[in-house]
């Protein structure tokens, strides 16, 4: 079986520039700024982040490709196997913060890992997936984004998109709070069930439908009015976005205690963000709605 990262380095980088272009043409005027750096242990990446402009409050695309020698704990923990093998990891990794609170937020990633590329039977597998975190809810929006999702994953069988959605509602939850992050959409990890050309295929076309599922949903809500109630209770919902990719998200803990670099690994926190002690929301709102019909598991395909 041949395992080419290179090929999936090729596919990656390829996707980052198409994903910063679609969302510079939606923006209409601002422009994506490039930082490439290196990581002392082995490798580096490209971080791409447009920031203060009329649609995104902050978009940041970030590819990494990065080795070692020793895997961190977040790695090794449910894989003991690893331990001691050297590695090679990389990714796309990308989250927007629209200016808008009537624009959801959106999260994505596609990545790649390898350990013990060069022994006879080297242990890979890839993972990635795409999720929602609207404000305000738009069931339309929610029907698009996870047929589209849907229809990315349906080549690959029939039971691949319950699986990677049930996954995603599982995975994207705030423990803590004892609610989910948003609407949903895939997750998948550790996937190597496929050989890897087909597994290598089912993750392109999740990179591959992360604009088509995204983008029109943008177009639609870009410009929708909203006052100071609506930009307050976005900052107040960003803060439940900080929350869990610090305290529960495994991609920021193994970048973190892989010595990552620090600026590109918390690219995703959005700008502003605000916390109130135990806010609720006032019953029949529209803010109340999030609550109550969107932030609830739900087959969004039977809404339709």
């Amino acid at each position: 079986m041949n395992v080419d990262s290179s090929a999936v380095r090729s596919y990656l980088l390829d996707l980052q520039s198409r994903i910063c272009s679609a969302l510079e043409a939606e923006d209409g005027t601002a422009k994506f700024g490039s930082d490439s750096w290196e990581r002392p242990e082995g490798g580096g990446g490209l971080s791409r982040i447009l920031a203060d402009s009329d649609v995104f409050e902050k978009a940041g695309v970030g590819f990494s490709h990065v080795t070692g020698t020793k895997l961190p704990p977040s790695a090794t923990a449910h894989r003991p196997e690893l331990v001691g093998k050297t590695w090679e990891a990389l990714g796309v990794s990308l989250v927007i913060h629209p200016r808008n609170p009537h624009v959801p937020t959106s999260h994505a990633n596609v990545r790649f890992f390898i350990a013990d590329a060069d022994g006879p039977n080297p242990i890979w597998w890839f993972g990635g997936g795409f999720d929602l975190t609207p404000y305000y809810g738009y069931e339309e929006d929610a029907v698009h984004w996870h047929c589209t999702a849907r229809d990315a994953v349906a080549p690959f069988g029939d039971d691949i998109y319950p699986r990677f959605k049930k996954w995603c509602d599982e995975y994207f939850f705030l423990k803590h709070r004892n609610e989910p992050r948003g609407i949903g959409g895939l997750f998948f990890d550790d996937f190597n069930e496929l050989d890897f050309e087909q597994s290598f295929a089912l993750m392109r076309n999740v990179g591959d439908a992360f604009i088509p599922a995204y983008q029109p949903i943008v177009t639609k809500r870009k410009a929708t009015a909203y006052g100071d109630a609506e930009r307050k209770f976005q900052l107040y919902r960003r803060g439940r976005y900080v929350e869990f990719n610090l305290v529960w998200d495994r991609g920021t803990h193994f970048g973190l205690q892989s010595g990552g670099r620090t600026e590109s690994i918390l690219m995703s926190l959005p700008p502003l963000v605000s916390w109130e002690y135990n806010w609720t929301p006032d019953p029949g709102s529209r803010e109340a709605e999030l609550y109550d019909t969107f932030l609830k598991p739900r087959d969004w395909l039977t809404q339709g």
